[in-house]
């Protein structure tokens, strides 16, 4: 099994960055896409972004992309969201999740979940 823990969350200005990390325990790390979702209250669960287990291939949502930037460190077992330009709709609780591969968790397939952060942008 995997834990996953995520930090860096907090409350910011709008225009400011933010980098989130999710720090993942157990020893197949290296063998699992990780990404991130977000949800804000009263609202679903929205994919961000993920990355294959190699770091080869990145995928977006829309609403972020040229903003914010997966990268994993496989020999720390931590993967990161760098989000730069927030804005106010990006506030939410955001999640880090694994999966087999980092396309399965752009089709909302994880197979682990971590507790969330929360990120609040301000206006």
């Amino acid at each position: 099994q995997v834990q996953l823990v995520e930090s860096g969350g907090g409350l910011v200005q709008a225009g400011v960055s933010l980098r989130l990390s999710c720090s993942a325990s157990g020893r197949t790390f290296r063998s699992y896409g990780m990404g991130w979702f977000r949800q804000a209250p009263e609202k679903e669960r929205e994919f961000v972004a993920a990355i294959s287990p190699s770091g080869g291939n990145l995928y977006y949502a829309d609403s972020v992309k040229g903003r914010f930037t997966i990268s994993r460190d496989n020999a720390k077992n931590t993967v990161y969201l760098q989000m730069n330009s927030l804005k106010p709709e990006d506030t939410a609780n955001y999640y880090c999740a694994a999966a087999g591969t980092g396309l399965a968790l752009k089709n909302y397939r994880a197979d682990y979940w971590g507790q969330g952060t929360q990120v609040t942008v301000s206006s």
